[in-house]
């Protein structure tokens, strides 16, 4: 035959060797168009100044006064952003592990269907289910008369309170606490959690001592999905809570970029610092609980 010899030697290895960037690269152009760049822009809005005596106009500076003026005037709002998330995400985990746990050990032909009762509600619009929650937990529906009538609900009403805002957070970020759980319940081997029982452990110690470190990847990063969009979340606080006394920190940004003349920059300003406190946190959390897969 007449054929060329295969490319061998210094050649075929440059170009392996740049393949794999090759490759990487529509990505890499994806995150800096569309992330990197706004990023920038959205820090150079946070140091930006009001043009005095035009209201709505801002001019480029390096006013870190910004910054300064949302720690300090939207404490309040950063502190229960916070709370509502973690208790959000506490309350989805106590709900998420023992529904994955069943979905992965017990739920046999039934798995299925519990699968698509968890993702059936991402086909409706995030707005609607909690428009949706505000009927439900309406003063005048089901949950709420039930618990008067027991005379167990503090102030007689669930909605615009802060159990209504943590409740619609809990329900619309519970599947993604519980589908990274039960992908780490899955590929958990039986057998080893059966060897817990043969070497004369309980019901209780080979779940803490040998299911729950199994299923570690899983619960954190169903925490990380679920605790950092809550935190950042203003569609709950504002259908389901009140104009004041749950306001959290994103309603105040919503509020900031298009209701307030002027207020780009510190809407952009609260933006960093949440965004800032929020992976400091996350790189405690990982530290303290992280594993091996995720480091």
């Amino acid at each position: 035959g007449g054929g060329h010899p295969a490319a061998t030697g210094p050649d075929q290895a440059k170009r392996g060797s740049w393949l794999p960037y090759l490759l990487l690269l529509p990505g890499l152009l994806w995150l800096a168009i569309f992330f990197v760049a706004p990023l920038v822009q959205l820090f150079t809005v946070s140091l930006q100044s009001k043009l005095k005596g035009y209201p709505g106009y801002y001019y480029r500076d390096l006013n870190f006064h910004n910054y300064w003026s949302a720690l300090t005037e939207f404490a309040p709002h950063f502190g229960r952003s916070l709370l509502f998330a973690g208790l959000a995400t506490f309350f989805a985990f106590c709900l998420a592990y023992p529904l994955a746990y069943a979905m992965a050990f017990k739920a046999g032909k039934w798995r299925g269907v519990m699968m698509i009762c968890i993702i059936a509600p991402f086909f409706t619009s995030f707005m609607l289910r909690t428009i949706a929650w505000r009927q439900i937990l309406a003063d005048e529906g089901p949950v709420a008369s039930t618990l008067n009538f027991l005379h167990v609900l503090p102030g007689g009403r669930i909605t615009e309170t802060w159990m209504a805002v943590v409740a619609g957070l809990t329900y619309n970020f519970l599947p993604f606490m519980v589908l990274p759980i039960y992908a780490s319940l899955e590929r958990a081997d039986p057998r080893v959690i059966e060897a817990g029982g043969d070497l004369y452990a309980n019901g209780f110690t080979t779940f803490r001592t040998v299911t729950l470190p199994m299923s570690m990847p899983g619960v954190i990063a169903g925490t990380l999905l679920t605790f950092i969009p809550a935190a950042g979340d203003y569609v709950n606080a504002e259908l389901l809570g009140s104009d004041r006394s749950t306001k959290m920190v994103g309603n105040v940004i919503e509020s900031q970029f298009f209701k307030v003349p002027g207020g780009f920059p510190i809407a952009a300003a609260l933006s960093f610092t949440l965004m800032a406190l929020i992976l400091a946190m996350v790189f405690v959390y990982i530290r303290r609980f992280g594993t091996e897969e995720l480091l």
